[in-house]
């Protein structure tokens, strides 16, 4: 049987998990302070590698579906926005001499059908958000009850 967990393994394994929310004070903090948290203390205990490795590769994994999905959501980006300013339902185009422009909304013409990606892409972001702010402090918890943790939809950068 392995011996029990001490209280200061339990408590810097709470920390590199939350240490992730230092993302909103110093720029990759969600990737740094865990890093050096980790580094600093991975051969001290396999419980402390076992919890660093897991916040890193759910924090690398969560910039990544960010970019890829920020990615796929640029042609939908550009696939409106042309629209709206060249002659689209604004009404741009229909610039007089001396009248000014032409604000009447043609309701007819107005590209709902290319609104709601926009607004799906918009979502994604926030749900990720919310599944990091979630999982990051069920994270802490468990890990500081003595529990290991596997975060959901985790891509094992670091073995």
């Amino acid at each position: 049987m392995s011996e029990p967990l001490s209280k200061h393994e339990k408590n810097l394994s709470a920390a590199i998990h939350a240490s992730t929310f230092s993302r909103f004070f110093v720029p990759f903090g969600n990737l740094l302070l865990p890093l050096v948290l980790w580094l600093a203390n991975k051969n001290d205990s396999p419980f402390v590698d076992y919890n660093g490795k897991q916040a890193l590769n759910f924090q690398i994994s969560l910039i990544l579906y960010s970019v890829v999905l920020g990615a796929l959501s640029i042609p939908f980006f550009f696939g409106f926005f042309p629209e709206l300013f060249n002659h689209g339902f604004m009404g741009w185009g229909d610039w007089g001499h001396f009248n000014g422009p032409n604000f009447n909304f043609d309701w007819d013409d107005f590209p709902f059908r290319r609104i709601w990606p926009l607004g799906f892409a918009g979502l994604i972001p926030v749900a990720l958000f919310i599944v990091n702010v979630v999982y990051t402090i069920l994270a802490t918890l468990r890990t500081n009850e003595g529990q290991t943790f596997k975060y959901p939809i985790t891509i094992n950068f670091i073995k």
